[in-house]
């Protein structure tokens, strides 16, 4: 299963796929989940949801499929592009980063993030890592806002950055966005086992892959039966923590509050019964797809648990092992009977 969650990642990776901008990915999943044998189902604003199987309890195992990224929000008279964010992106780790322009007719072209002030040997002082101090430059023979233009380019285009995943012979997985096509390869990978194994399930389990989490608003919606749902996205690494790339994360509480005390509980028990690697942590800035669920008004218990990922929202590094010991911990929850809370 490690090899078929990883050529996952690769895949979903490789799919540009910025809040708002998700079509190619959401296809994809489907298409991966229709050939397991599943039935997946397209929402109106873009999720995807499939029933895993099983029965009483209905539980959400959610991941979302859009990262952060950037839009065109103005054509400079110099042909550079002014970009505006999508999500809580940080300019400071794009600069020199190559991106693709994304335009309305489906027409894609390869570009570079810099500085307005680019060179060392020319500034006589370096501009704030800024969005308004930060320029996308194509890689096309235009330097005018016509040039542009006939390119097929305009304002409200997409800008994705390029993810350049690499896995190493000692298991660290480096990429952009594994947050959270990390978490989102790790459900596939439980889809095709409980499919190919015949797992017994002990309860009714429904994946949802959600399109605008960056953004806040994914999981707004919901099966009508939903009575738990766990958010399976990254687990941060820094200071005051104590998870790191090899554990997997199960958190107690975020930026918008603790997280329901019975589900983290189980999690817990759960994670120490089958001696994996884990840590129970605090992110106070961080959100998940739980909190759009809630605010959404759903009377639901809810969690949140992913494999380890240092430099969130950067150029992020996990391991294979927090890959696994997620895994496993999402595999226990929903086969052993004790992990029911009827």
């Amino acid at each position: 299963m490690k090899d078929y969650i990883l050529e996952q990642l690769s895949a979903l990776t490789s799919i540009p796929s910025p809040s708002g901008y998700t079509g190619r990915i959401t296809d994809y999943v489907s298409e991966q989940l229709n050939s397991l044998g599943y039935q997946a189902k397209l929402s109106n604003k873009g999720n995807v949801s499939v029933i895993l199987g099983g029965t009483g309890n209905p539980l959400v195992l959610s991941a979302h499929l859009d990262t952060l990224g950037a839009m065109v929000r103005k054509i400079k008279d110099n042909g550079h592009l002014r970009p505006t964010t999508i999500g809580g992106h940080q300019w400071d780790t794009c600069d020199g980063e190559n991106c693709t322009v994304h335009t309305r007719d489906g027409r894609i072209y390869t570009g570079v993030v810099l500085n307005t002030e680019p060179s060392v040997h020319v500034a006589d002082k370096k501009k704030a890592k800024t969005e308004s101090h930060m320029e996308i430059l194509l890689d096309e023979n235009v330097s005018s806002k016509k040039g542009v233009k006939k390119l097929g380019i305009q304002n409200g285009d997409f800008i994705a950055m390029d993810p350049r995943t690499v896995i190493t012979k000692s298991g660290y997985i480096k990429s952009r966005f594994l947050d959270d096509k990390l978490s989102a390869a790790i459900l596939l990978g439980l889809a095709k086992e409980i499919k190919e194994e015949s797992l017994s399930l002990n309860r009714k389990v429904t994946l949802l892959f959600t399109t605008y989490e960056e953004v806040g608003h994914g999981a707004c919606v919901l099966p009508s039966d939903t009575e738990e749902i766990v958010s399976v996205d990254m687990g941060c690494i820094g200071d005051g923590l104590e998870c790191d790339e090899h554990m997997v994360s199960i958190c107690s509480k975020d930026s918008n509050g603790p997280y329901n005390y019975d589900t983290t509980s189980t999690l817990i028990n759960l994670a120490k019964e089958h001696a994996l690697n884990y840590a129970v942590d605090i992110y106070p800035h961080y959100g998940s797809d739980t909190a759009a669920a809630l605010k959404s008004g759903y009377d639901i218990r809810h969690g949140l648990i992913g494999p380890g990922v240092y430099a969130s929202h950067n150029y992020e590094r996990s391991h294979i092992d927090g890959v696994m010991n997620t895994y496993k911990l999402l595999k226990a929850f929903i086969c052993n009977p004790a992990s029911n809370n009827n």
